[in-house]
């Protein structure tokens, strides 16, 4: 009698938050969920936001700071590059998340993935895929997904409607048609989170 095969282990996320350009307010969203987050600092940054810490604390050895060395053009990016190249050679089976909007990591990115690594990079971590929300969930609860994620990314906002439309989908799994998209960006204007003016898009958001 053949004994019965055990079962693979689950596949590690390791999230490196490049912060000096994105400061995540909806860290919570990971803690509980096996991820593994290496938040990268600048040389000079003295204070972290409360939620941040808080959530860090929350995930326990699970969570690590990164407190870069220098302050020179690039200096964060490169310790992101090399810290997560020692984490493919420590688990390459593993998915790899870099949260960013530099589109610098998209040739380090291309070129991991075509060694077979599961390499992404995403400008919020709303958009990494196991987090994004069922696409299947009712119109007025997608609007409430949108404005949270909105609301947490402060400065980075979209400022013009194509970019709008782009976060949008990300958010959501399988991707929303184009048509479900503008309808979304319709309820938001009609709720008045956001204004129009041609292609630009101001905000009215909680926490504003």
């Amino acid at each position: 009698m053949e004994k019965p095969s055990s079962p693979k282990p689950q596949k590690v996320n390791h999230v490196l938050i490049d912060f000096e350009n994105v400061q995540p307010k909806n860290l919570s969203l990971l803690v509980g969920k096996g991820y593994r987050v290496h938040v990268f600092v600048g040389e000079n940054q003295a204070k972290l936001p409360f939620d941040l810490v808080d959530a860090m604390q929350q995930l326990g050895d699970a969570g690590r700071y990164v407190k870069i060395s220098g302050n020179g053009r690039n200096a964060l990016d490169f310790h992101i590059a090399f810290t997560l190249g020692e984490l493919v050679h420590q688990d390459p089976e593993g998915y790899f998340h870099v949260i960013s909007r530099d589109t610098g990591f998209d040739p380090l990115i291309k070129y991991l993935r075509r060694l077979g690594v599961e390499a992404h990079r995403e400008q919020d971590l709303a958009e990494i895929p196991p987090l994004r929300t069922p696409a299947t969930v009712a119109e007025g609860d997608k609007v409430g997904v949108i404005v949270n994620n909105l609301a947490g990314r402060g400065q980075s906002r979209p400022r013009r409607v194509k970019t709008l439309a782009n976060t949008i989908d990300s958010l959501f799994k399988p991707k929303l048609s184009e048509g479900e998209v503008s309808q979304l960006i319709g309820d938001l204007q009609a709720q008045g989170f956001i204004t129009l003016d041609g292609d630009k898009v101001s905000y009215r958001l909680p926490r504003d």
